[in-house]
């Protein structure tokens, strides 16, 4: 799918290629605004892609924008975007699995994120009291606001999920995972696997330190799937 395909109107749409991410491209991701400088340097140091964020409730300064998004393509790099979670201990709910949802969803469009890759919601650090079944409706109405933007919806699971490995495949709807750095095997969701494993960065690169940047790759799960992102035009 083209951006052209998918343009809504008056608002402003990123030019590129949705499409599957290939098995073995290597990428990070950054909770810092990425400079045309800084993408320019994490494509010759042979990084394929960029995963950035956007709010829960509110764009943060450092938050990514439309004009961060195209330097980042600009430098031949794919994006695909990830919303904050809240600070461990927090306890998921339905309504905020569709508030945040909701935002998300909104926020991409903002940014002009077209319709068709995937972002991400990042399950981690949840309460140890939350209950099994208060997690699932969290994540299941964040999904379905995502999905109802025009996005497909991905799970980050990292520390501390509140789920089992069974829980994570068979009771969300979700078909795209992503692996923390910091999860452990028997964790990773059963039956399908991840589409990005995530490992901490090795080294500096166009000034960004490990401190601010993790290194992601891409892989094609168990039953055959592979992450969505927006290919750079002319890729």
């Amino acid at each position: 799918m083209t951006t052209s395909d998918a343009a809504a109107p008056g608002m402003p749409v990123l030019a590129g290629t949705v499409s599957a991410a290939p098995p073995g491209a290597k990428g990070f991701d950054a909770n810092v605004t990425i400079t045309p400088s800084v993408a320019r340097a994490f494509a010759q140091a042979g990084y394929r892609f960029c995963i950035r964020y956007v709010g829960r409730t509110q764009m943060a300064g450092h938050d990514l924008t439309a004009a961060e998004a195209n330097d980042i393509l600009a430098a031949g790099l794919a994006l695909m975007v990830v919303q904050h979670v809240l600070d461990p201990g927090w306890e998921p709910t339905d309504d905020l699995g569709d508030e945040y949802g909701t935002n998300a969803g909104r926020f991409c469009k903002q940014v002009g994120l077209p319709p068709g890759v995937n972002v991400w919601c990042d399950l981690e650090g949840v309460s140890g009291d939350a209950a099994a079944q208060n997690v699932i409706a969290y994540c299941n109405q964040w999904y379905a606001q995502v999905r109802e933007a025009g996005y497909v919806p991905g799970l980050y699971v990292g520390y501390g999920a509140g789920l089992s490995a069974q829980q994570l495949y068979q009771k969300l709807r979700f078909q795209h995972y992503w692996r923390a750095y910091n999860l452990n095997d028997d964790q990773v969701p059963a039956g399908r696997g991840v589409q990005l494993t995530q490992k901490t960065g090795k080294g500096t690169v166009g000034g960004l330190t490990t401190e601010v940047y993790d290194d992601d790759f891409t892989q094609t799960d168990a039953l055959g799937g592979n992450a969505l992102w927006l290919a750079p035009p002319g890729a």
